[in-house]
């Protein structure tokens, strides 16, 4: 199998980490995606986005939900998507929120990375930093458990994603999110392997 990524995509990261969980790294190759002059990405995915699994078979698989579901199956299913039903819509659930906190830092980053100042909006950057915000926040009063499966792949993908490109500000004001963080993510299967440069 191979993942086309980008070193610093929390979405790919998520997908690579579930990959080491599971037991597959070593049949999961990586293989960088960004920037690709052939434009592979969007001829595979018509959205031209990043993570993107070529199975053994030559299938495609899309997005990380997706993909990470796919892992789960090819390693023979249930292992980080619970099939006991509670656990499996938490879990589900967690990864959710994880994802949306990912969806709105990164288009926080992007409005300065890819418009031109006169184009910022102060309000769009604020309406997505409060997502954030408000996402971590409900984090801190219900921290996750230390089971490794989605939720908590997905979440600790995010919280290493806002370290990475924010400097870890969430940290001053969550500190019981930080302590789970700093506790579960040293332990979590692949997260040193992937942790982005730079």
């Amino acid at each position: 199998m191979k993942l086309r990524f980008s070193p610093a995509s929390p979405f790919a990261r998520k997908c690579a980490i579930a990959g080491h969980a599971l037991g597959l790294a070593d049949r999961l190759e990586m293989v960088d995606g960004a920037g690709d002059p052939g434009d592979a990405i969007r001829a595979r995915n018509p959205l031209g986005k990043i993570p993107l699994l070529l199975t053994d078979d030559g299938d495609t698989v899309f997005d990380s939900v997706v993909i990470c579901e796919y892992l789960d199956h090819v390693a023979g299913g249930g292992r980080i998507i619970p099939s006991e039903p509670k656990a499996r819509f938490r879990a589900l659930t967690l990864q959710a929120l994880a994802d949306g906190v990912m969806d709105a830092a990164i288009l926080v980053m992007y409005e300065g990375r890819y418009r031109e100042p006169a184009q910022h909006s102060p309000r769009w950057v604020a309406m997505q930093q409060k997502k954030v915000d408000t996402s971590l926040d409900a984090l801190e009063t219900m921290i996750p458990d230390n089971s490794v499966h989605v939720g908590t792949i997905a979440t600790s993908a995010m919280l290493g994603y806002l370290d990475f490109r924010f400097k870890g500000a969430w940290r001053e004001t969550r500190p019981k999110l930080a302590a789970w963080f700093d506790g579960f993510s040293p332990k979590l299967p692949g997260f040193a392997e992937t942790q982005p440069a730079g």
